[in-house]
């Protein structure tokens, strides 16, 4: 069956820098018969790294989707030392939620899904609280309550993780989860745990950032998404915005303002992640456009 010009690979790139790189990888794509419609490149001097991300149209292509990898593993990545991931555009990431009590958040996220805004599947919302179990249930989703305690904490993580592997989650987002996850939660989904923090990181760590704030008398507050690593809100950073406040502003406006903007960055980080254009290296994202 022919091929829809709409499908694409995408391959995101990273290793040492050297002449003639972009030139070595369009070359690839260009004898096998593909167009490119997305390039975006950069070099880190400061590291001696070359990043990049190229998407071309899988229509025509000469090479069998199922043999991309091992010819361009062989032909190009082996010879220049490269870490690269491959991936294919008609296929639908499966993420998974995590929420406690706080639902503007998953609002929003739920809304942009139902819209079609987002090309993913939620097959799974798990929360420690039941009170957004409604919500979830208006979208049609299903809903797990785990609630945890300090003792329970193992045990139940163990529980969430037997669900998302039952559910062949693909990644997962942390939409206002009030619990910190253990390091061998962390470490089962390495680069694919988003969480929303609702500070300008490194800025305000904890629990309460935006009372933090008002007490410090700051000018700005922000919002950041970022991978979830075993140090806490210490993870690659992904997007982040800031929106101005004064003196003026009490508590209560400040917290309103700053999820708003919770929401737009966490649907941006989202974003970014599902259309392949976030790439870690050490404790860094590079975005692409």
């Amino acid at each position: 069956m022919k091929k829809s010009h709409s499908e694409t690979a995408i391959i995101r790139i990273h290793c040492p820098d050297q002449k003639g790189l972009v030139a070595r990888i369009t070359d690839f794509i260009h004898r096998n018969n593909g167009n490119i419609v997305a390039l975006d490149q950069h070099t880190d001097r400061d590291e001696g790294r070359f990043f990049m991300r190229v998407e071309w149209e899988l229509h025509d292509f000469e090479i069998k989707r199922e043999d991309i990898a091992p010819a361009f593993q062989f032909a190009i990545a082996t010879p220049c030392n490269m870490e690269w991931k491959l991936h294919f555009s008609d296929y639908t990431p499966r993420m998974g939620l995590f929420v406690s009590k706080l639902s503007h958040c998953l609002y929003d996220i739920l809304s942009r899904y139902q819209s079609g805004e987002m090309k993913v599947e939620i097959p799974v919302v798990i929360s420690n609280h039941k009170d957004l179990e409604e919500v979830v249930n208006k979208f049609g989703i299903k809903f797990v309550h785990i609630p945890i305690t300090p003792e329970t904490k193992a045990e139940q993580e163990k529980k969430e993780l037997e669900i998302l592997e039952e559910h062949k989650v693909d990644f997962l987002v942390l939409a206002r989860y009030m619990q910190v996850l253990s390091q061998d939660f962390a470490d089962r989904y390495p680069e694919r745990i988003i969480n929303i923090h609702h500070s300008f990181l490194p800025a305000f760590i904890g629990a309460k950032p935006y009372h933090a704030a008002h007490a410090r008398g700051v000018k700005i507050i922000g919002a950041t998404a970022h991978y979830v690593t075993s140090e806490l809100d210490a993870g690659p950073i992904i997007e982040q915005d800031v929106v101005r406040i004064t003196h003026h502003d009490s508590v209560e406006r400040i917290i309103q303002k700053g999820r708003d903007l919770e929401k737009i960055v966490l649907s941006r980080a989202i974003m970014a992640h599902l259309n392949r254009k976030t790439l870690v290296y050490k404790n860094k994202t590079v975005l692409f456009e």
